[in-house]
């Protein structure tokens, strides 16, 4: 029977569906039925298990998946021995601390003597420990933004995306505990030859990533300005130049950022540059 490496992904929700997109875009192809457990790779050695997203870590360390997709949050708050891998870029969040909108907030000294309510009581007990903050920690699950309202707690500690539903309920974000986001994860033991089929999605997967973070860029701008131009444009090596039937002018063509791009845009226009386009890149091989 041949290896196939096993990766554990949210059996619901945002955290799957952006799970299996970059699976996709890493050219791995799922048989994936309606409220199946677990479903194999047509195209890699890999198999999918549909799971709980707060029991990932202990299948991931107990070896029953090999790797796993998941946020961080969950990794830092179940405290498991398994190795963070790589970042993601999706299912971005924060691990947040807060109150009652009409409530004065006069700095961590707040907390104190408080009644918390959280679904992360070990992120919030190391927070609480490291500030030297003595509160009540009140461990629920669900819902834990209603807890001030029906006065089970002072204050919580949640996971926040947008601040919509702790507005919503009268609540306001006061601290952050910790920032978070989807990362690849895996088990610290698993074989040589898993090892070796892991590495290969992972280079996919950087691949991906990459390319999601960089553009390629086209202008056409004055030959005399070429070495200009292309001292303000960050990316790759060297950009590539070439010149165009209108005597005078060369096309620049290079990989760079998307965020340094919005820095450089004057500096390019001010050298003389027209005709930017910025293009997708499906896959970045560095």
């Amino acid at each position: 029977m041949s290896t196939r490496l096993k990766i554990a992904i949210q059996k619901s929700g945002r955290l799957q569906s952006d799970s299996l997109q970059i699976l996709k875009e890493c050219g791995i192809s799922i048989d994936n039925g309606k409220d199946q457990l677990k479903a194999q790779a047509r195209n890699f050695p890999l198999e999918v298990l549909y799971l709980r997203n707060s029991d990932i870590p202990q299948y991931v360390q107990d070896g029953v998946a090999d790797i796993a997709i998941v946020g961080e949050n969950v990794v830092i708050e179940k405290q498991k021995e398994v190795e963070v891998l790589q970042k993601l870029g999706f299912s971005k969040c924060r691990l947040k601390m807060a109150i009652p909108k009409d409530e004065e907030y006069t700095g961590l000294d707040y907390f104190n003597g408080k009644r918390i309510a959280t679904s992360y009581p070990n992120s919030l007990q190391a927070f609480l420990d490291a500030n030297n903050l003595d509160s009540e920690i009140h461990v629920i699950s669900g819902s834990v933004e209603i807890a001030p309202n029906i006065g089970l707690s002072d204050a919580i500690c949640d996971i926040v995306s947008s601040g919509s539903t702790l507005f919503k309920n009268g609540l306001k974000e006061v601290e952050e505990i910790l920032s978070s986001e989807a990362c690849l994860v895996k088990n610290v033991g698993i074989s040589e030859e898993k090892n070796a089929l892991l590495s290969d999605l992972l280079f996919r997967m950087r691949a991906v990533l990459a390319a999601k973070n960089n553009k390629y860029v086209l202008l056409n701008a004055p030959t005399n300005k070429i070495e200009a131009i292309s001292n303000i444009l960050p990316g790759m090596k060297s950009p590539t130049v070439m010149p165009l039937l209108k005597e005078g002018w060369s096309s620049i063509h290079t990989v760079i950022n998307e965020n340094d791009f919005w820095t450089v845009i004057d500096q390019l226009k001010a050298n003389g540059a027209e005709g930017i386009l910025t293009i997708p890149i499906g896959k970045m091989i560095l």
